[in-house]
């Protein structure tokens, strides 16, 4: 399990939150009951979900949240908030609830991932730092599963170390990738944080130290016998570094009773190499030498190389990886969707020009549906607390197609979320990483249908609404668009 960094990130905030809080402390609102609702808007890469990550560190965040004298002192060095302000950070602790999807389920754009209910102030400054988590999480997590995807059942690792952004990046990073189905990682803090597999093989480095590429495969192999994987590409793969992998593992590892476990192309054609290199190592003998390899890679060259028939037993993944580089922004966004008043939480919705850009507004339950098989066939947004009698035909609204006349028929369904943190303290004990791993991989394998996983043209999986709540949504737009007309 992992232990709260020792920094103290409490100020790792928009300095908009403070001028806010206090503007709100100022006025006295600062202890009115508001919800704020995380969600997202597309999936990345245009593909057809993303996987939810992130919220260990979120709870963990908000249950150590403080400012220290240090902090009070720089923000009193602003010359915009009063002492009485000041005094109240000294003493702030966050108090209020988290409403979340469990981390690892598979989301869709627009539904509330996260949902937070506290007082405005409370409200108002943790929003970076939850949005910081769960967007780089998630899209580290969503990316590794469609590379792990696309290199159907061969393993993938994290490399990605050395081009994250930051070392943050890097080990969260690793830790979303984790969730997200790679089976290791080269990065030593993620591994001793996390307890995520580590592995690493050698570098050019080692090569070229030693000058000779067969003294330096020697030491290699003598030093680490049971887990010798040689980089054959420093110099020439089918001349030079194959020939001298195949002789250590006959001369120095094969009189130790040991096998040489793998090697690893870091360059060049790696379709045509690897296919070279299998039919080399074969005839001589090393049929369970594994071929590992790395450059650049991503869940489309990961699927061109399989294409093309590569004999490839592992892909190290690296900076298209850790950077998820091919769209490297996940935009989650974090929208008030209601205000406390006289016992109640009045419902609150941005309007847009753009459509897209109009909010859910109000708290609200998210449903998964299933069907008989136990597909998931959409999810439902009702209002909170909201019945649903799903014994009989049960109508519902398509909000892009408002006039046709819907029903889910034989089908079940699932609250998607539950509460983490009541009153600024976890609500129960969080899953292990190995089991958010596994909870990823039971979704994708037996509810989410196949069609939505595709890479080109995924289906796209529905967010309807109850009858209650889509009149809800309307008649709250009206009234909006009236008072501001």
């Amino acid at each position: 399990m992992t232990q709260f960094d020792s920094r103290n990130i409490s100020m790792m905030m928009d300095f908009y939150e403070m001028t806010m809080a206090n503007g709100y402390f100022k006025t006295g609102d600062m202890d009115t009951l508001v919800a704020f609702d995380v969600f997202y808007r597309s999936n990345p890469d245009g593909g057809g979900f993303a996987i939810f990550a992130g919220l260990e560190q979120v709870i963990e965040y908000v249950e150590n949240m403080r400012f220290s004298d240090e902090d009070v002192a720089y923000f009193r060095q602003q010359h915009m908030f009063s002492e009485e302000f000041l005094a109240y950070l000294r003493d702030f602790h966050f108090k209020g609830d988290i409403y979340a999807l469990p981390e690892g389920t598979v989301m869709y754009p627009n539904e509330p991932v996260l949902t937070v209910v506290a007082p405005l102030i409370d409200a108002q400054l943790v929003e970076t730092a939850i949005l910081a988590q769960i967007n780089h999480q998630s899209l580290i997590a969503t990316k590794a599963r469609r590379i792990c995807r696309a290199a159907k059942g061969r393993a993938v690792s994290d490399f990605g170390a050395r081009r994250a952004h930051n070392m943050d990046a890097a080990t969260y990073g690793a830790r979303a990738a984790y969730i997200g189905g790679v089976v290791g990682t080269a990065t030593c803090s993620a591994g001793q944080m996390f307890d995520i597999p580590i592995s690493g093989t050698m570098a050019h480095s080692w090569v070229m130290f030693y000058g000779d590429e067969y003294e330096a495969f020697k030491h290699y192999a003598e030093t680490y016998p049971d887990a010798t994987i040689l980089l054959v590409d420093t110099y020439d793969v089918i001349h030079s570094g194959i020939p001298n992998a195949i002789r250590v593992a006959h001369e120095v590892l094969e009189p130790m009773g040991k096998r040489l476990k793998g090697i690893r192309i870091d360059s060049g054609d790696l379709a045509y190499l690897s296919k070279k290199v299998r039919k080399m190592l074969d005839a001589a003998g090393l049929e369970d030498c594994m071929i590992v390899v790395s450059n650049s890679l991503d869940e489309f060259t990961v699927s061109s190389l399989l294409n093309q028939g590569a004999c490839i037993d592992s892909f190290g993944i690296g900076e298209r990886l850790i950077t998820a580089k091919s769209e490297p922004v996940f935009g989650a966004v974090y929208k008030l969707a209601a205000v406390g008043r006289d016992g109640k939480f009045e419902p609150r919705i941005k309007v847009s020009e753009n459509v897209e850009k109009i909010t859910n507004p109000g708290l609200k339950d998210l449903y998964r549906v299933y069907n008989a098989e136990g597909h998931a066939v959409a999810d439902l947004l009702a209002v909170c607390g909201e019945a649903i009698d799903l014994s009989k035909p049960y109508r519902y609204v398509d909000p892009i197609k408002p006039w046709k006349n819907r029903h889910f028929e034989n089908c079940t369904i699932k609250n998607l979320r539950r509460i983490y943190v009541r009153q600024g303290k976890r609500t129960e004990q969080l899953p292990t990483l190995q089991e958010i791993r596994r909870y990823v991989k039971q979704q994708l394998d037996q509810e989410i249908w196949e069609e939505e996983q595709r890479f080109e043209n995924p289906h796209q999986h529905y967010l309807d609404m109850t009858p209650a709540y889509y009149e809800l949504k309307m008649d709250l737009l009206s009234k909006t668009r009236e008072a501001h007309a």
